[in-house]
């Protein structure tokens, strides 16, 4: 008998479903003659004005950051600079980015570890907000100020929740570093606190945004600025629902992918959230820090402290897919096993060995039949390796395919299309294609920035 196939649909998209049930995926993936990216920027301006609205509607001054390191598309910098939206890089290239698609330097927060001096010098002159980590960097910040203009920095604060992150100062380097800021008040603008936490909880990210609001008053007290914090990224994406994601992580085994390959739940991006994205933001700015006392929002409010997030993956929810074309297909010990033209390193879920769970999407070549029976496949990538798997999992495919129909991952604009990506087999990088909606029409274009 065969057994039951293990799905994980993606939440519905109409607006792009008219899109890709057209003739312009087919037309592209002709065009091109190998898998793509489509993005789509009016998704992105959705997704920042959730935030702000969470924002408003807590009478929270605040500031939104886009991480650009989830996604090195121009399209979405082109966006901020248009809109206002603060865009958060971590290295000299990503910076040069921002400034050349017209991000105002103010705008920017320059994150990430022990920073080279480039980025720094870069950062100061355009007048960028710079989380400072270690007390190492601020001594070079400041000497770099010193001869240039007056820098804007935050200190970073090590979680103490999470000890052995390397992001970010204890108590004893905080303390050290404030005097130090005091020291150097003519070179520099010290405007408040912020750290790196892990994961996607509510509660922890709440209990030390309240840290932070206290260390601002503290800073205060010393004759330093201190008006301002930032709570990072760690807003979750609701991908799926929540009924088939139970259903799945209680349900799938290695018999439910090729070569037995063997998950745990602990593997995988956690693809429900039952709060997510601004709905996050929301929940944070309602939370008790510490579980007692005000909400954080009243906090902020009381202590006249703005707040800062760096959102990535949040940002580029439903704003973008990947789409391969099958170059063959082949049966083995009951199920298939497809080969598109492209490789699992434009999925890169797999470089925390894991797999981008939500169902791929199959588009029949028009000649070829949309109906029949069910066909089960994994889905593997144009390389002689073993390991290059797109989707280990045998998905349920409506009917077979054949080599030409096209393969479509949904919702992968964040940190999937190109965290991982190489020109390995000498195989062009992706292009970013650009959907612009006019009316009945879908316009579209390449995204600006060369393959690199």
């Amino acid at each position: 008998m065969t057994p039951t196939p293990l799905t994980l649909p993606a939440h519905p998209d109409p607006g792009l479903a008219a899109v890709l049930h057209g003739d312009l995926p087919h037309e592209l993936a002709y065009a091109f003659g190998g898998p793509f990216h489509l993005l789509l920027p009016d998704r992105f301006d959705a997704n920042v004005a959730a935030f702000q609205a969470a924002l408003d509607e807590a009478d929270v001054d605040g500031r939104i950051y886009y991480a650009k390191k989830a996604n090195k598309a121009a399209a979405w910098i082109e966006r901020c600079a248009v809109n206002g939206t603060g865009v958060d890089v971590a290295s000299t290239g990503e910076l040069r980015e921002a400034l050349g698609h017209g991000v105002c330097g103010e705008n920017i927060v320059v994150t990430g570890p022990a920073k080279a001096d480039d980025l720094l010098r870069i950062a100061v002159l355009q007048g960028c907000l710079i989380a400072v980590d270690a007390l190492d960097e601020l001594e070079r910040v400041i000497a770099i100020a010193e001869t240039t203009r007056p820098a804007r920095t935050l200190l970073r604060r090590l979680p103490p929740g999470q000890p052995h992150s390397r992001f970010g100062m204890n108590n004893a380097e905080l303390d050290a570093a404030m005097l130090r800021c005091g020291d150097a008040a003519d070179a520099l603008r010290m405007e408040g606190f912020s750290f790196h936490l892990s994961g996607y909880a509510v509660q922890p990210r709440a209990d030390l945004a309240g840290e932070l609001v206290e260390l601002c008053l503290k800073a205060r007290v010393m004759g330093l600025q201190a008006d301002r914090i930032s709570i990072g990224g760690g807003f979750a994406v609701d991908y799926v629902t929540g009924d088939d994601w139970e259903e799945f992580t209680r349900s799938q085994s290695p018999a439910d992918y090729h070569a037995g390959k063997s998950f745990t739940t602990s593997d995988f991006y956690p693809y429900h959230s039952p709060v997510a994205g601004a709905d996050a933001l929301r929940a944070i700015l309602a939370a008790r820090p510490g579980g007692t006392g005000p909400n954080l929002d009243d906090q902020l409010r009381d202590a006249g402290v703005m707040l800062l997030m760096e959102p990535g993956r949040a940002l580029l929810d439903q704003a973008g897919c990947t789409v391969f074309r099958v170059q063959g297909v082949k049966e083995r010990d009951g199920y298939g096993i497809l080969t598109v033209d492209g490789t699992s390193l434009s999925l890169s879920e797999q470089w925390f060995n894991s797999e981008y769970l939500p169902d791929p999407v199959l588009l029949t070549a028009a000649d070829q039949a949309t109906t029949g029976e069910p066909f089960r496949a994994c889905v593997g990538g144009a390389t002689c390796l073993e390991s290059d798997m797109l989707t280990w999992r045998k998905i349920a495919f409506p009917v077979r395919p054949h080599i030409g129909d096209l393969v479509v991952y949904p919702n992968t604009a964040g940190y999937q299309m190109d965290s991982n990506e190489s020109p390995f087999h000498d195989l062009p990088l992706p292009p970013k294609v650009v959907l612009e909606p006019r009316g009945e029409c879908t316009r579209w274009r390449l995204d600006r920035r060369p393959a690199s």
